[in-house]
């Protein structure tokens, strides 16, 4: 920011410079010597003219007329002017005053139209970065707003701008874009950390974070490559197994998802609400494998999506749940799911009623509201994201994009 303001400043004095200079040097002298210069060639033209006509007798007194020329020449010097002296230049004050009108009017024009606001807050945001990092990385109880992630990416790309060698710089980068959605973001800044430290677990993982956002099905296969790299390190901890086992359901390996998930809850007590859903994602997954499928027409197929800029923090849960025609808050049904991958598909029916004596399959048309919580009170919902759906005829698949967020 110094360096800045001395450039404005060293600008600015060299304008001022271009704007005083001729003040100091007055053109007077070469005006009054032109002047003299002309004077004496017409006076001589004259005197020539004046003797052809005395010679040609139309003059009579030829020396009168000489003196009368002789003294309008006189006539015509300045009283102030005296040979071999200088006028002065311009007064001290107007040059001043020129300089002082300079350096108002370059300033007032940056105010007005360089983007100082701005360039403010560029450096209070960049000020902020260790305080948004450590939100960012830590489970804080308040996720990151919208504001905060752009602040935070901004603060992120001036300084590996200045510090492109910051493979944690770039890890953290590649973090905000899995958690704004913007799979490109996420691969390229993740990509980069990988290159600078391929040995690092935590960057090992994120890239393959990032590389299950992407649309490529190379990228997936690279994804697998890593995690099965970290299972093989002994770096399997809950999130590893999850994508894991979520990529292997994805790819109806039913299987080896349950193996994956019964690891999962070898690492947490019974008493985790974590374990429970397990236990669900284990039940599905047996009855994928049996061939036992639910009856379309009965049920509500959904599919849960984010939108641009959702951000969910880590040990979210996925709350979808499934209301009568008319919108009444209290649901009919309701299932909990993890909140780590999206899109998320799932199927309600009759098992997952809330109410006894009431059914899904006696309803005609629904309507399917999904939302996070990130909080584990469902009585609680600042801050959570959420999404609904219209009055769907009940067995028609439901898509739900979650991009809205409770004040």
């Amino acid at each position: 920011m110094a360096i800045f303001w001395f450039a404005t400043v060293a600008i600015v004095l060299f304008g001022c410079l271009i704007v005083a200079f001729p003040l100091f040097k007055r053109s007077d002298v070469r005006d009054q010597a032109a002047r003299d210069e002309l004077n004496k060639a017409f006076y001589k033209d004259r005197l020539g003219e004046l003797a052809q006509e005395a010679d040609a007798g139309l003059v009579g007194n030829n020396q009168e007329m000489v003196n009368d020329l002789k003294q309008s020449l006189l006539d015509d010097i300045p009283e102030t002017y005296s040979v071999g002296k200088a006028p002065n230049a311009a007064p001290k004050a107007i040059i001043v005053l020129s300089m002082v009108f300079v350096v108002v009017v370059s300033y007032s024009l940056y105010l007005v139209y360089g983007g100082l606001k701005q360039v403010q807050d560029w450096h209070q945001v960049s000020a902020r970065l260790p305080e948004l990092s450590k939100k960012l990385m830590t489970e804080s109880s308040q996720p990151m707003t919208e504001q905060e992630l752009n602040d935070l990416t901004l603060a992120l790309r001036t300084r590996l701008f200045y510090q492109p060698g910051d493979a944690m710089g770039w890890l953290l980068l590649g973090k905000i874009g899995i958690a704004s959605r913007d799979s490109n973001t996420a691969v390229d800044a993740m990509q980069r950390a990988y290159k600078m430290n391929p040995n690092s677990p935590t960057i090992q993982l994120g890239y393959a974070q990032a590389l299950m956002t992407s649309q490529e099905e190379s990228d997936h296969n690279l994804a697998r490559k890593l995690l099965q790299g970290l299972i093989e390190q002994g770096y399997a901890n809950l999130q590893v197994l999850s994508m894991i086992a979520f990529d292997a359901f994805e790819g109806q390996q039913y299987q080896r998802a349950i193996e994956y998930w019964q690891q999962m809850q070898r690492l947490i007590s019974p008493e985790d609400e974590r374990y429970a859903m397990l236990e669900k994602s284990i039940a599905l997954a047996k009855q994928e494998i049996s061939g036992k499928t639910k009856d379309i027409s009965q049920s509500v197929p959904v599919t849960v999506s984010l939108g641009q800029g959702v951000v969910v923090k880590p040990n979210s849960v996925l709350i979808v749940s499934v209301h009568t025609p008319d919108g009444a808050p209290m649901p009919v049904a309701a299932a909990r799911y993890p909140a780590s991958q999206f899109p998320v598909k799932m199927v309600l029916d009759d098992s997952n009623s809330m109410i006894q004596g009431r059914k899904i399959s006696d309803l005609s048309a629904v309507i399917v509201k999904a939302r996070i919580d990130t909080d584990g009170n469902v009585s609680t919902k600042k801050g959570d994201w959420y999404g609904e759906s219209s009055v769907v005829k009940l067995g028609q698949p439901i898509n739900i994009i979650i991009d809205k967020q409770f004040r």
